[in-house]
């Protein structure tokens, strides 16, 4: 059964106990080698398990961190009880959230490797275009509201790759200003796309 971008404390307790260990091992190698340099054999290890149950769970590496990196990412947005619900507020700490994850990420302000990178960037972007649409879905157009110009879909998908992009930009800038001072700057540069303002 290949990995997915779930939560990993919405699956069977033993399936979560070993995704969990998966996880763990894969995040203490990240601590130690790009991940282009990681085999499944060593994340097996690290994580005191054998191959075939590595395979149970995971098609490959690529399954694995992208599960990891949806499931923490998602964990860290919930235990700050970030929810989108189409206020200004809620936008700013997702993006907040954003930079917060991907700083902690081992390797990942240097590159970790073109691997490393583009699956954390798909694993992000899903977690963060699911909540917008789960907010969008819940708002009630006020009478008289223009309806967007864009599907709820196409909206959440731009707003979504353009703050994951503007925090990977702050990330790779050298000598970048704290997370909390590019946020609102971020939040500017995405706010009138969720309004939907366009023709």
């Amino acid at each position: 059964m290949a990995g997915t971008i779930t939560q990993v404390g919405t699956l069977d307790p033993r399936v979560r106990r070993t995704r969990l260990m998966l996880h763990d091992g894969l995040w203490s190698l990240l601590e130690k080698k790009e991940f282009d340099k990681i085999s499944v054999q060593d994340i097996a290890e690290a994580a005191e398990l054998n191959r075939a149950t590595f395979y149970d769970h995971y098609s490959d590496k690529f399954a694995l961190l992208e599960c990891m990196v949806g499931s923490r990412f998602g964990e860290l947005l919930e235990r700050r009880g970030v929810r989108f619900s189409g206020c200004d507020g809620a936008l700013r700490a997702i993006v907040l959230g954003v930079c917060d994850y991907i700083t902690s990420v081992p390797g990942a302000a240097c590159g970790g490797g073109r691997q490393l990178e583009g699956h954390m960037e798909t694993a992000v972007i899903a977690v963060v275009r699911k909540m917008l649409l789960d907010g969008m879905k819940r708002h009630v157009r006020v009478e008289g509201e223009p309806a967007m110009a864009m599907s709820d879909a196409m909206v959440a998908s731009a707003v979504s790759w353009a703050i994951y992009g503007a925090c990977k930009e702050w990330l790779h800038t050298a000598g970048r200003c704290e997370a909390e001072e590019i946020v609102g700057k971020i939040e500017g540069l995405v706010v009138g796309m969720l309004r939907g303002t366009g023709s």
